[in-house]
């Protein structure tokens, strides 16, 4: 698996799961909206951890930049 995201995409990804997660208890958000985007937060996270993103293999996306 090669890494396929760059640093200020898993930055923005982690920022915008905790945005994620602090509307959910501080109770902006419930129902199913709010289960359904804690889901795509914790996503968010494990892809920004594991620095791979399988939705951009079949667009050829990679945000890591060129490597030397």
């Amino acid at each position: 698996m090669k890494k396929n995201m760059g640093t200020i995409d898993r930055i923005l990804r982690i920022l915008v799961a905790a945005v994620i997660i602090v509307l959910y208890f501080t109770k902006t958000i419930n129902g199913t909206p709010a289960i359904v985007l804690l889901a795509l937060s914790g996503i968010f996270i494990l892809t920004s951890f594991i620095s791979f993103c399988p939705l951009y293999l079949p667009f050829g996306l990679n945000t890591r930049g060129k490597k030397d």
